[in-house]
C-alpha cells in the first residue's frame, strides 16, 4: 500500500496531556531549514515530539503567505509565475508532515495522538484554503483555457491540466455558500477520520488474544510462544499474549489445534472495533459515510465515489463495480469448492462441525499438506528476513535495474528496528535513500505501506527517500526472523512502490513517483510480487537460515504447485472488502445514517459475498484503507491494478523474463514517468496491447472462462 497525503500534525503536550501553545519556531527547530544529512535524510536524532506542531504551524503560515503572493499578483498569469510558484511552495509544510506521517503511522505515541486530534481540522481547512481560493483559481483557469497557445512542454502541459482539474474536483466551482459546506463536511470528514486510526490502534491492541493457559497454544513453535510470553510482560499481563494483525484472519489460526482458542482469536478480530466503549468505530464511520455522500452531492454528484473516481482509471463506480461483479462467481464457485474440501476432511477426521471461518486456515493447512505434502513448518526456515532482503529483494532489482544497496548506520532512525540502505544507480550516481521498518509493534498502525520522507523532484533539486513498513512477527529475544512466503511477498510489494519512487525522474513534485492514481499506484508493487517466485531470485534467497543449503528441489516444487491453492478463498475475501467500501461510498445523500452491522450484511448478500465460511479480509469497522488512509471507494484498486500487474508479468514472460533489457525499459516508460502523461496511454503504450482479464485468471488459477478449475 503506497500511503499518500496524510494531513495531521503534532504538537507540544504538558505531561498531564493538555495541549499548550506550540513553542515558537526559529532556527534551533530541526524542520527550520532543509535537513544537511545525505538526501535530506530526517535528522531524527535531533527531533522531539515537541518540535512538530510549531514547524507545522510554521509551514502553514508560510505556505499561506506564498499562495497569497501568487493569487494577487498584479501581473498577468504565466506558468511560471503561477503554476511553478505553487510547486515551490509549502516547502517547510511538506518537509515536517512527510516525517510525520511516517512517525505517527510506524511509532506514535498518545502526546502525538493528542495533537493529531487538534491540529488535523486546521490542516484541512489550509487545504481548502487554498483549493477553494477563487482568485487562485481565476489564475489556473485563464492559463488552462490559453494551454494550446502557450507552448508547453508535454510536463508542463500534464501540470496544469492537473492543477485545472484537482482544483475543480475540490469544489473551486462552487458558489461561496457552497464552499463554506463544503469546508464543514471536510473538517468534520479529517477530524472523524483521525479519530478513527486512535480508536482502531487502541482497539487492536485491547482486543489481542490472551491467555494463562499454555496448553491453548498448542501447534504453535516454541518461538512463537516465547514471543507470546514476552509480549504480555511487555504489556505487564499475566501468561501469554498474540497480538492482532490488521485483517480478518490471523496467522496463527492456521497452527492452533484448540477449536476454542482458534474461536476466540478470530472473534477478537471479527468484533475488535465493536465491543462499545470509546475505542467503538461504528458511530464513527456510520458518520464519515454520510459527510462523504454529503459531500459528494454537494459537488454535482449521485454519491461520492461518483465523485472521487472522476480522475482514476476506472473513471465511474458502475464501470468498478463490473469490473469486480464479473469476477464473483469464479471467485466464490472456487471457494465453495476448497470449503468442500476442507468439510470432507473435517468429516473424514470425525470432526462432528460444519467448517466456520475460524477452521479455514487450520483445516486448508491440511488439506494443503495432503495434496501437495507441503507444509509451511518446512518452508519457514528458507525464509529468514534479512537474507530476503539482500538477496531476495535487492538481488532482484539489481538484475532488472543495475542498482546496488549498501546499509548505512550513521544515518538516524526513529525506532531501532529501523533499516538505512543508500541506493545507488547502475552508474554509480546516487539514487536514493531507502529505510524498512519491518517488526510489529503496538504503537504502529496495522498492515504495510510505503511512503516518502523526501519525494524526488528536478525542479526542487530532491532525490527521494523512501520508507517501507510492516508488522512482521519479532523474533524472540536474538532469533531469527523467519517469515512466511506471504511475508516474503508483502516484501516484495512494498518494495515495489519503494522503486515507483526511487526511478522517479520528474520535474514537479505533484507529478512524481507514486503520486498517481489508486488503481495505477498499485500495479508497480503487485507486479514486483512475481519476482519473488521467478526461479533465478528464488533460488538466490531461499537457503536455509542454519545451514545455508538452498530449498530442496522437490520442497520447491511443493511451493510452486500449491501457488493458486486456497486462491478462491483469497480472491472472495478481497472482492467482499472492495464491495463494501463501494457500497458504503455510493450510498445516497438522502438516506439516513447506517447501522454498519445491518449495512455490512446486506451489502455482502447484496453482492453475492456473504458466504459465511470466507469473512471480508477487513470487515467496515477496522477498514483503515477507505476511513483512515485515502482509499476511500478505492480499494478495489487492488484487484484492477492486479489485471495491470499480471498482464505486465505475462509480457516480461514472453520477452526473456528478468533481464537488465526489460527492466530498463519498464523503468523508462513507467517507473520514472510518475503521472507525467495519460496512464492508460502510458500503459498500453509500454505493453503494446491493452490489458485483459485472462492473465489475471491464469494467475489466479481459474480457467480463461472464469470457472473454478
Amino acid at each position: 500500500m503506497a500511503q499518500t497525503g496524510i494531513i495531521l500534525a503534532a504538537g507540544a503536550l504538558s505531561a498531564a496531556g493538555i495541549a499548550q501553545q506550540p513553542a515558537a519556531f526559529g532556527p534551533s527547530n530541526p524542520f527550520y531549514a532543509a535537513s544537511t544529512l545525505p538526501f535530506h535524510a530526517p535528522p531524527f536524532d535531533k527531533i522531539h515530539d515537541s518540535d512538530y506542531q510549531p514547524a507545522i504551524e510554521a509551514g502553514m503560515a508560510q505556505q499561506r503567505v506564498e499562495i497569497n503572493a501568487i493569487a494577487n499578483d498584479p501581473a498577468a498569469p504565466t506558468f511560471e509565475n503561477t503554476i511553478v510558484a505553487m510547486e515551490r511552495s509549502g516547502q517547510l509544510l511538506n518537509r515536517v508532515m512527510g516525517v510525520f506521517g511516517g512517525v505517527t503511522g510506524a511509532n506514535t505515541n498518545p502526546t502525538l495522538q493528542k495533537v493529531q486530534e487538534i491540529e488535523a481540522p486546521k490542516l484541512a481547512a489550509h487545504q481548502d484554503a487554498i483549493n477553494l481560493d477563487s482568485k487562485l483559481f481565476a489564475r489556473i483557469t485563464k492559463l488552462y483555457e490559453q494551454r494550446e497557445s502557450l507552448k508547453l512542454e508535454a510536463e508542463q502541459l500534464r501540470l496544469l491540466e492537473f492543477y485545472y482539474r484537482q482544483f475543480v474536483h475540490a469544489g473551486a466551482n462552487l458558489s461561496e455558500d457552497d464552499k463554506t459546506k463544503l469546508k464543514k463536511l471536510n473538517e468534520e470528514d479529517s477530524v472523524l477520520s483521525n479519530a478513527f486510526i486512535t480508536k482502531l490502534l487502541a482497539a487492536t491492541k485491547d482486543a489481542a488474544y490472551g491467555t494463562t493457559d499454555k496448553a491453548t497454544l498448542a501447534g504453535l513453535s516454541d518461538p512463537q510462544i516465547t514471543a507470546a510470553e514476552l509480549t504480555a510482560k511487555d504489556r505487564k499481563q499475566e501468561g501469554f499474549v498474540i497480538p492482532l494483525q490488521n485483517t480478518t484472519q490471523q496467522p496463527d489460526l492456521a497452527q492452533l489445534t484448540d477449536r476454542t482458542a482458534r474461536h476466540t482469536l478470530f472473534q477478537d478480530s471479527w468484533t475488535r472495533a465493536e465491543r462499545g466503549g470509546t475505542n467503538d468505530t461504528r458511530d464513527t464511520i456510520a458518520r464519515i459515510a454520510q459527510i462523504r455522500a454529503q459531500k459528494g452531492q454537494l459537488l454535482g454528484f449521485p454519491n461520492y465515489a461518483a465523485w472521487n473516481l472522476q480522475d482514476q482509471m476506472a473513471k465511474t463506480p458502475e464501470a468498478a463495480l463490473h469490473f469486480m461483479d464479473a469476477l464473483v462467481p469464479a471467485a466464490t464457485a472456487k471457494a465453495q469448492s476448497e470449503g468442500k474440501d476442507i468439510q470432507d476432511l473435517i468429516d473424514a477426521q470425525k470432526g462432528g462441525f460444519k467448517l466456520q471461518p475460524w477452521d479455514w486456515n487450520f483445516y486448508s493447512e491440511q488439506v494443503r499438506k495432503a495434496k501437495y505434502d507441503l507444509d509451511e513448518s518446512e518452508v519457514k526456515p528458507y525464509f529468514e528476513l534479512n537474507r530476503v532482503l539482500q538477496d531476495g529483494v535487492f538481488y532482484a532489482a539489481h538484475e532488472l535495474y543495475g542498482i546496488s544497496f549498501k546499509e548505512r548506520k550513521d544515518i538516524p532512525v526513529y525506532n531501532p528496528d529501523v533499516r538505512v540502505f543508500e541506493v545507488s544507480d547502475a552508474d554509480g550516481k546516487p539514487l536514493a535513500l531507502f529505510y524498512c521498518d519491518y517488526f510489529k509493534r503496538d504503537n504502529k498502525n496495522g498492515g504495510a505501506w510505503m511512503d516518502v520522507f523526501v519525494g524526488q523532484s528536478k525542479l526542487l533539486g530532491t532525490l527521494p527517500v523512501i520508507y517501507n513498513v510492516a508488522n512482521f512477527a519479532k523474533p524472540a529475544l536474538v532469533g531469527p526472523a523467519l517469515i512466511s512466503f506471504d511475508d516474503v511477498i508483502t516484501m516484495f510489494h512494498e518494495f515495489g512502490h519503494g522503486l515507483h519512487g526511487m526511478f522517479a525522474n520528474t520535474t514537479y513534485p505533484s507529478l512524481s513517483g507514486t503520486q498517481v492514481p489508486r488503481d495505477f499506484v498499485e500495479f508497480p508493487s503487485q507486479f514486483n510480487e512475481h519476482w519473488a517466485s521467478y526461479p533465478q531470485v528464488f533460488n538466490h534467497f531461499a537457503h536455509h537460515y542454519q545451514t545455508g543449503a538452498p530449498m530442496p528441489a522437490e520442497l520447491v516444487a511443493k511451493l510452486k504447485k500449491a501457488a493458486t491453492f486456497n486462491q478462491g478463498y483469497g480472491l472472495t475475501e478481497i472482492l467482499a472488502a472492495a464491495e463494501l467500501d463501494m457500497q458504503w461510498h455510493t450510498i445516497s445523500p438522502s438516506a439516513p445514517i447506517q447501522n454498519p452491522d445491518t449495512f455490512e450484511q446486506a451489502a455482502l448478500e447484496r453482492t453475492h459475498l456473504s458466504l459465511g465460511t470466507v469473512p471480508p479480509r477487513y470487515r467496515s469497522s477496522y477498514f483503515m484503507h477507505i476511513w483512515g488512509n485515502g482509499y476511500a471507494a478505492g480499494y478495489y484498486a487492488y484487484l484492477w491494478s492486479e489485471m495491470l500487474d499480471d498482464n505486465a508479468f505475462q509480457w516480461f514472460e514472453d520477452h526473456g523474463g528478468l533481464t537488465r533489457a526489460n527492466g530498463d525499459r519498464f523503468r523508462s516508460m513507467v517507473l520514472s514517468r510518475g503521472n507525467t502523461e495519460d496512464l492508460e496511454k502510458m500503459y498500453s503504450t509500454w505493453l503494446g496491447a491493452e490489458p485483459n482479464a485472462k492473465p489475471m485468471l491464469k494467475y489466479r488459477g481459474l480457467t480463461e472462462d472464469g470457472s473454478a478449475k
